[in-house]
């Protein structure tokens, strides 16, 4: 490959250009330019034709605004706290991987709003359809598209914080984890990794709740055991349920993912739930004649035996279930179901 006497004679600090900036960030090399013209945190570099090469200091900059951004912030005063926190720094191309500051809490926002059908989906900024949803849910999908685990979990954190699990989950967590799977569908192989980031530190925060939760002191009495049926790994919608049953007074017991039928009816016997929740993702997993036996199962001293409440959640479940078997279709419905008092 033939080497031009202009390439060899640009130093090799540079900078990187906009497209590879923008695909660092998760952002479009619209928006960065944009960024650049209406608030001034452009590069501080410009080859010959005004075309922008973005320094190492540069980018720590672009990457405090898009964490602000993400957090809540108005680009406007993402910008000027980008700035000034440049400002204060040394000039070191080293800190550029230094460990980002905690961020700011994340505003509270309204509620989503039905988006109108026919209507064009908005979008992220991340090439994620997102629809019509909360501002967190937004800055979530440009943090993890950006692979930045840091602005993740903070953003997830301060979620629960501000709004309450349940809340967290229907209208931030679940609606981006959607979108992500959306775009690897249509996407081939691409934003695999995205997901499964996202999907970890979603995993990570719900279990802090469930552990943070279960830990503390509360009245006996018999708890919802969560269970996948075998074969089925996802877990993250019962992780979801478990957090915020607990978090509200309520004892569960996670069984986890792909649990044997004689594990799970072994489990119904020895600790007599008041419900069992059963998920299935998908058909194949879906297992209808075990459901009906767990509801089956009956349990407690002779002559006083009684049998477990039993929901069947997730879309693999298709058809009648028969008696004795509910079918929540949402979280909230879940909740309903099992007596859980509102937060």
């Amino acid at each position: 490959m033939e080497v031009t006497e202009q390439a060899t004679a640009r130093p090799a600090d540079a900078g990187v250009t906009t497209g590879s900036l923008a695909r660092k960030l998760g952002v479009s090399p619209t928006t960065l330019r944009s960024w650049d013209r209406r608030y001034g945190i452009g590069p501080a570099l410009r080859t010959d034709g005004r075309h922008r090469r973005w320094t190492a200091e540069d980018v720590a900059m672009l990457q405090e605004m898009c964490r602000f951004t993400a957090a809540g912030l108005p680009p406007a005063e993402a910008a000027r706290a980008a700035k000034e926190r440049a400002r204060g720094r040394s000039r070191s191309p080293a800190l550029a991987l230094a460990p980002p500051p905690a961020e700011p809490r994340a505003a509270k926002a309204p509620p989503a709003t039905v988006h109108p059908a026919g209507a064009p989906a908005s979008r992220s900024g991340t090439g994620l359809p997102l629809g019509d949803v909360r501002q967190e849910c937004r800055g979530l999908a440009r943090a993890a598209v950006r692979l930045d685990a840091a602005a993740v979990q903070n953003l997830l954190t301060a979620v629960v914080e501000t709004h309450g699990t349940a809340t967290a989950w229907a209208e931030v967590m679940a609606p981006t984890l959607r979108a992500v799977g959306r775009k690897w569908e249509s996407s081939g192989d691409r934003y695999v990794e995205v997901e499964h980031l996202l999907s970890w530190h979603i995993s990570a925060t719900l279990r802090h709740v469930y552990v943070s939760s279960v830990r503390k002191p509360r009245t006996g009495g018999p708890p919802v055991l969560l269970a996948c049926l075998p074969d089925e790994p996802h877990t993250l919608p019962l992780e979801a349920l478990g957090a915020v049953l607990t978090e509200r007074g309520v004892p569960a017991l996670m069984l986890g993912g792909a649990v044997p039928a004689e594990a799970l009816v072994a489990a119904v016997r020895r600790v007599g739930p008041s419900a069992v929740v059963l998920w299935a993702q998908s058909r194949s997993t879906a297992n209808l004649p075990l459901a009906r036996h767990v509801r089956g199962t009956r349990w407690g001293v002779r002559g006083a035996r009684t049998q477990s409440l039993v929901l069947l959640g997730g879309p693999g479940w298709d058809g009648d279930s028969g008696p004795g078997l509910l079918r929540p279709l949402r979280l909230d419905d879940a909740l309903r179901m099992l007596g859980v008092p509102e937060d």
